[in-house]
């Protein structure tokens, strides 16, 4: 059997949870990332109209949030495997791959004060709007059908849990929330309420369906 089919036991799952409890400065609405202070609520174009600074934002149901920058060993994760990636869709012509500047409006009917920037994203070629429509050079109103996190030192796992069962709401197909701190990599997908498989460094990321074909090392990833 394949290293990332198989199930990671629900009670080291649980006792994982408990062991990374939300802290106080981080919301039931985004409990991966920090509300700002202070701030009423935005819509889509108030968070087109920030300017950058040292935080990344993310908006939710027109609540700021934001998080630190990411360190060198998370960058340097999510750009190896938005490097690999990219490759493959673009020699195949699968679609697009997107970075963390890359920001979606996940739910654009039902939540169209949502803007999420996943580490590394990918749309196959069907969905990605046109380069001559409005939406194209602003933040795509869309779920990706790849999303990857890389997890921040400062986020914890309840936290990313909410934050892949909200992509998978607005129909992502496959999330993967790697772990640099556990060289490992959750694999979530539609109807998962906890990861549906777990790959540590001795296996193998599979695209599935999603990304077909496509495969990479998890030892790489983290080497």
């Amino acid at each position: 059997m394949d290293a990332w089919r198989v199930r990671r036991p629900a009670p080291v799952y649980n006792e994982l949870m408990k062991s990374e409890l939300v802290t106080p400065r981080f919301s039931s609405l985004a409990p991966w990332a920090e509300v700002v202070p202070g701030v009423g609520p935005m819509t889509i174009d108030d968070f087109s109209a920030l300017e950058e600074d040292e935080w990344q934002y993310e908006l939710v149901d027109g609540v700021l949030v934001r998080m630190p920058m990411s360190g060198g060993e998370a960058s340097s994760i999510a750009i190896r495997l938005a490097a690999r990636l990219g490759v493959y869709v673009e020699d195949h012509d699968l679609g697009v791959v997107t970075g963390a500047d890359g920001g979606y409006i996940i739910d654009p009917v039902s939540r169209p004060n949502t803007e999420l920037g996943p580490d590394v994203a990918f749309v196959r070629a069907a969905r990605v709007p046109a380069p001559t429509s409005p939406s194209y050079s602003k933040a795509w109103p869309l779920a990706p059908d790849l999303v990857v996190e890389v997890v921040s030192p400062s986020q914890y796992g309840p936290g990313l849990a909410e934050k892949a069962r909200q992509y998978l709401a607005a129909g992502t197909r496959l999330v993967w929330i790697v772990w640099p701190r556990y060289r490992r990599i959750d694999v979530w997908r539609p109807g998962d309420s906890n990861p549906s498989a777990t790959v540590d460094d001795s296996g193998m990321l599979d695209g599935e369906e999603v990304v077909p074909g496509f495969s990479y090392q998890v030892e790489r990833l983290f080497a």
